[in-house]
C-alpha cells in the first residue's frame, strides 16, 4: 500500500478554521472536523516533508485514550474510531486520522503533567530547585521520577513555546474552580495511563491535556496522551542521570542538531531515513499501547 505523507488538506465547500503545526480544524457548522496532517515540527518549525501515517498515529491513539478515560471524564468525540465520517467526507485519506468533535470553548491554559524531571522542568529545577514554583526535593538529576506525578499548568501561545506558569496564576486565568478541577482530573488521568503503558513498556514522563467547556459541562478536548502531547520513553532503556531515548521526534530532532541550520524557516528536508525511522517510533507507540497493528 502506498503511504504518501498528507501534508496539506482542503475540503471543497468546508471553511477550513485552523490549520496548526500538525492539525487542520473545519467547521461543520454545528461540530468541528478534526484532521491531523503527517507535518511535523522541531524546534517550532515545520518541516517540508513529514512522516506518512503520522496523522493516523495520533488520532487512533487519542480514540484509544478517550476510550480509556471517558469514565473519569467526558470528551468531546462525536465519532468514535469505528464511525463513518458525515457524507461528503468520506475518503480513503481522511478515514483514520479524522475525528469530528463539538464546538467546545477550550480552557485558556494548558494542563501539564510531570512525573518525571525533563525539559523545561529540569532547567528550571536547576536553577531554583522548583518546577512552576512547586519545591522539589534536593539531589534529583535529569529524567529522575519525581516523589508523586505534579500538576504545571501553562499559558497557549500561538506560535513559539507555552510558558509555564504557577497554578495561582492559572486560577486567575480561568476560575479558581476550575482551575482545581482540571488540575484534579489531568492527575488523575495521567496517573492511570502512567500505570498503563508502563506494563507496555513505555514510561510516559509527562503530558499536556486540553480541556473545554460546552454547554457549561468540562470536557476533555484536543489530542490525548499522543507522541506529540507527551514524552514517550521505552522502560526498558530508563536510566536517570541523561536523556532518554523517545518515541516521538528524537530522530528528527538529533539529525537537525548535526546540520548548520539556525532553527528558523526555512527548514531542512528530512532524508528518506530519518523519515523512516521515525514512523517506526510513531507506529511501535501505537502498538504496544493497543496491541493491535494500525
Amino acid at each position: 500500500m502506498n503511504h504518501e505523507p498528507l501534508l496539506q488538506i482542503d475540503i471543497p465547500g468546508v471553511r477550513k478554521l485552523k490549520s496548526g503545526k500538525v492539525r487542520e480544524v473545519f467547521d461543520l457548522g454545528d461540530s468541528l472536523l478534526f484532521v491531523a496532517t503527517d507535518r511535523i515540527s522541531a524546534f517550532d518549525c515545520v518541516m517540508p516533508n513529514g512522516i506518512p501515517r503520522k496523522g493516523e498515529v495520533l488520532t487512533q491513539i487519542s480514540h484509544f485514550w478517550f476510550d480509556q478515560t471517558e469514565r473519569i471524564v467526558p470528551n468531546h468525540r462525536l465519532t468514535r474510531t469505528r464511525d463513518a465520517l458525515p457524507v461528503g467526507l468520506q475518503s480513503s485519506q481522511m478515514a483514520r486520522r479524522s475525528m469530528v468533535v463539538k464546538k467546545a470553548t477550550p480552557l485558556t491554559i494548558e494542563c501539564v503533567v510531570r512525573g518525571y524531571l525533563a525539559g523545561s522542568g529540569w532547567k528550571e529545577y536547576q536553577r531554583s530547585q522548583t518546577v512552576c514554583g512547586i519545591k522539589l526535593p534536593a539531589g534529583l538529576v535529569e529524567c529522575s521520577e519525581l516523589p508523586a506525578p505534579i500538576f504545571t499548568p501553562a499559558t497557549k501561545a500561538e506560535t513559539g513555546h507555552d510558558e509555564n506558569i504557577s497554578f495561582e496564576t492559572a486560577a486567575k486565568l480561568v476560575g479558581t474552580d476550575i482551575a482545581e478541577r482540571v488540575r484534579e482530573l489531568s492527575l488523575r488521568i495521567y496517573q492511570l495511563a502512567r500505570d498503563y503503558a508502563r506494563q507496555r513498556g513505555i514510561i510516559i514522563a509527562d503530558t499536556k491535556f486540553e480541556f473545554g467547556l460546552f454547554n457549561g459541562e468540562l470536557l476533555l478536548i484536543d489530542e490525548v496522551l499522543t507522541p506529540d502531547s507527551s514524552r514517550f520513553w521505552p522502560a526498558a532503556e530508563y536510566a536517570a542521570g541523561r536523556s532518554q531515548p523517545s518515541f516521538d521526534k528524537q530522530f528528527v530532532r538529533d539529525y537537525l542538531e548535526t546540520l548548520v541550520w539556525d532553527k528558523t524557516p526555512p527548514a531542512p528536508a528530512l532524508p528518506p531515513e530519518i523519515v523512516s525511522r521515525t514512523q517506526a517510533k510513531y507506529l511501535e507507540a501505537y502498538e504496544r499501547l493497543t496491541g493491535t497493528q494500525l
